[in-house]
């Protein structure tokens, strides 16, 4: 089992915890590759001292690598399952950041858990990723995501008017800041917020949240998995941009429909036996237990 460790350069908090875990690696024989970026900063930071399994690029780390680990928090795990979650590695986020709904394992924690990755005592989920395009124009630059979608007002634009289309069939014309489209890993994050459902992974659905809709009797809308789903602002010169995963994307330069559907692939996430979704939401939600549960 050969470990790749990739991660967050910008965040300044892990570069000692990684030079330790790197240690444990060169001490207890367990294979490794580091990624080219970890590696600068390691460097830069005096922690690097023997620059050896350091890959070259972006392919020849994924193709060294068995089982990813991520360090930073979930935005971080969100992009390293962009940059290689096509190449069906499991990933593992490690936890440098805040609420870790993704990134399960606390950094400090991993030493504890590398003979259960080592020995493969581990379970591995595939959660649902989507991917857009453009009906006309170019495609997106960053056309798939894990956790969701959005087209959003940009700046001090008043409502945007968006139709909604389910399998070639209009379901609605929101007049609302925007709209969310979310998997259900993408459930616990900026449609939360808004007051959207939970949905558990591997429950294979879509979700369509509205932001700030001007008719309260807009609520959000669960789909099944299998729906295309077509969004069109009409009015598409109202200043307004697309994002995936929290990332910009493209604002009104090329305004048209877009398709959302389920992508061709899975990303697989690691989590260990003895975690479970439940547990994870009573801790990141601070869910109150009672004394018969």
């Amino acid at each position: 089992m050969r470990f790749g460790i990739t991660g967050n350069p910008g965040k300044d908090t892990l570069w000692r915890p990684l030079s330790d875990l790197i240690h444990t690696f060169r001490e207890s024989g367990y294979t490794y590759v580091i990624h080219p970026d970890m590696a600068i900063g390691l460097e830069r930071n005096g922690l690097l001292t023997k620059p050896d399994n350091v890959a070259s690029d972006d392919q020849a780390f994924i193709d060294a690598a068995d089982i990813l680990l991520s360090f930073g928090g979930d935005g971080t795990l969100l992009n390293t399952v962009a940059a290689f979650g096509e190449h069906a590695k499991p990933v593992l986020g490690v936890n440098h950041g805040r609420l870790g709904f993704l990134a399960n394992v606390e950094g400090g924690e991993l030493i504890d858990r590398l003979n259960q990755l080592d020995e493969g005592d581990f379970v591995v989920e595939e959660r649902l990723v989507l991917e857009a395009e453009r009906l006309d124009g170019p495609s997106l630059p960053v056309p798939r995501a894990v956790n969701e979608f959005t087209v959003q007002r940009s700046g001090a634009a008043g409502l945007l008017s968006i139709r909604v289309r389910v399998d070639g069939v209009v379901m609605n014309t929101y007049w609302s800041d925007g709209l969310i489209i979310s998997t259900p890993t993408g459930s616990t994050a900026y449609s939360l917020s808004l007051g959207g459902p939970i949905m558990a992974p591997g429950c294979g659905s879509i979700l369509i949240s509205p932001i700030a809709p001007h008719s309260l009797t807009v609520r959000p809308v669960v789909l099944p998995d299998s729906a295309v789903i077509e969004l069109e602002v009409l009015d598409a010169e109202r200043p307004h941009i697309i994002t995936s995963d929290g990332i910009s994307v493209e604002g009104t330069k090329h305004p048209g429909p877009i398709r959302i559907k389920r992508a061709d692939h899975h990303v697989k996430l690691i989590r260990f036996k003895d975690q479970d979704y439940f547990s994870t939401l009573r801790s990141k939600l601070m869910w109150g237990v009672s004394k018969t549960q």
